[in-house]
């Protein structure tokens, strides 16, 4: 589904830094949208609704937006998916958009998963030396997993870093079974 909302996240991306508009500002309009979206099955209903003419479903988020007070930038983008019934990958197109502006900020996504919590300054730490290794700013995404017994696994886009426990064993195994076949 990411191919399908890609395009307009890269469309909303590219006309909030063409007019310099600051892209955290229509996030969180957006995430107001997207909180009344989620609250209201008969709004979702409504929107998602094919006989229910086109006219109609933007003139009842004008009314919405009333209240959610979106500007001109995030009114318009929900009115252009509505348009394109492209409402219902609402929230994919949402998360491609968060991710299309944290590339064009040169900012790394990365995924931490370490045997136990972490601390903050044990974090902090962590996301100082994966910033150093990719040259950029770093948003970490921490996760738990115990059966890694020690150690971490950092996730780099495609690019997987397994400094864990687990990972050495198991390359530790398969060195001795290829060394024994």
């Amino acid at each position: 589904m990411a191919a399908l909302g890609a395009p307009y996240a890269r469309a909303l991306a590219d006309v909030l830094s063409e007019a310099n508009i600051d892209a955290a500002q229509v996030e969180s309009q957006l995430a107001d949208f997207g909180a009344a979206w989620h609250e209201s099955a008969p709004l979702r209903d409504i929107f998602l609704d094919p006989s229910f003419p086109i006219e109609e479903k933007v003139a009842i988020l004008d009314k919405l937006n009333t209240r959610l007070q979106m500007g001109r930038e995030a009114r318009n983008f929900v009115a252009v998916l509505i348009r394109h019934d492209r409402l219902h990958l609402f929230d994919e197109i949402v998360e491609e958009f968060r991710h299309e502006m944290n590339r064009r900020l040169g900012i790394s996504e990365v995924e931490v998963t370490t045997a136990h919590k972490l601390d903050d300054s044990s974090r902090t730490a962590l996301e100082a030396q994966i910033s150093g290794l990719t040259k950029s700013r770093v948003l970490a995404t921490f996760h738990e997993d115990a059966s890694l017994m020690g150690g971490a696994i950092v996730r780099i886009g495609s690019t997987v870093y397994d400094g864990s426990i687990r990972g050495r064993l198991d390359r530790l195994e398969e060195e001795l079974a290829a060394s024994q076949a």
